[in-house]
């Protein structure tokens, strides 16, 4: 595997602050991952100003001056931006508030993610031994598990929430993150600093934390960056599919909400497309932030 950035002793001088910041700044020389970490701030603000942006509650039943139900809407008909569902609720309110669902659950997941993934590639990969033995078979076991499957069994056992996504991202996909993060740590482990921190009496916890874990941080990102993408889709699938919170108002409830009123079939694109074309955007985002974190971890891939 190519050495993922350089794991000088000076640069582990820079402390995990100071790495962190470098992580979070390395995408920023590509005008793609540039590009998606417009997309992800977009969204972000829509979901912060979702009461500013909205312009009715997105679970209330519209009805007309003349108390008929503003039912079937087309956009701009009745001053409505995106028209309004088959049951009068206001798919632009919808809209925006969906996005609110949707970062919450992908940043969560994605935090979740990156951190299991992190502390299990770094035990696994400093300690060895028997320790590593038994992580590599958690995530052998993880890896042989069906994902959608595995969230709707565990929808299907909980009550329709979307943190179930979260919980099932973070029982299933840390696999990847912690098999790249620990083949990592087994190069970092034998660099001549960490020999160094370790004949000066640094404790492993010290050196593990201290010297190794702010050289794979920029990986943690990328993973991160990509289970962001992996949440908002999981969801959306999970709740057309019928198991996510009926309470909740998320892009795939939106979609599943259309699917059940046979959209399609009356042409009521302005329902259905937004939503899909949120939950595509939002994907895109996090696989050009991860292509951004790739082609500076590894250089190579640009030759």
């Amino acid at each position: 595997m190519p050495e993922a950035m350089d794991a000088s002793p000076g640069a582990a001088a820079g402390g995990l602050a100071g790495r962190l910041w470098r992580g979070l700044r390395l995408p920023l020389g590509d005008p793609l991952a540039v590009f998606g970490l417009m997309i992800y701030v977009l969204f972000i603000l829509t979901a912060v100003f979702a009461d500013q942006l909205a312009t009715h509650d997105p679970t209330e039943i519209l009805y007309t001056p003349d108390y008929d139900l503003a039912a079937d809407r087309r956009p701009g008909e009745d001053g409505y931006i995106l028209g309004t569902t088959s049951l009068g609720r206001d798919i632009w309110s919808q809209l925006v508030y969906g996005s609110r669902s949707a970062l919450l659950i992908g940043l969560t997941a994605a935090v979740m993610v990156a951190l299991i993934g992190t502390l299990v590639g770094l035990v696994a990969g400093y300690f060895g031994g028997w320790v590593d033995a038994v992580l590599m078979r958690l995530a052998d076991i993880a890896f042989g598990i069906p994902f959608l499957p595995f969230v709707i069994v565990l929808s299907a056992f909980l009550e329709p929430s979307i943190w179930n996504v979260v919980l099932a991202m973070a029982l299933v996909l840390w696999r990847d993150t912690g098999r790249v993060i620990r083949s990592q740590v087994l190069s970092l482990r034998t660099r001549a600093y960490v020999e160094a921190a370790r004949v000066c009496g640094s404790s492993d916890l010290k050196i593990v934390f201290r010297h190794i874990a702010p050289n794979i941080l920029p990986l943690s990102f990328l993973y991160g960056s990509i289970a962001i993408g992996w949440a908002i889709l999981t969801e959306a699938s999970i709740s057309f599919l019928g198991f996510g919170d009926p309470d909740t108002i998320s892009w795939g409830t939106m979609l599943q909400d259309a699917y059940a009123s046979q959209a399609l079939s009356t042409r009521a694109f302005h329902w259905f497309v937004p939503p899909g074309l949120c939950i595509i955007l939002v994907v895109v985002a996090g696989f050009l932030v991860s292509r951004g974190y790739e082609e500076i971890l590894f250089p190579k891939l640009k030759e």
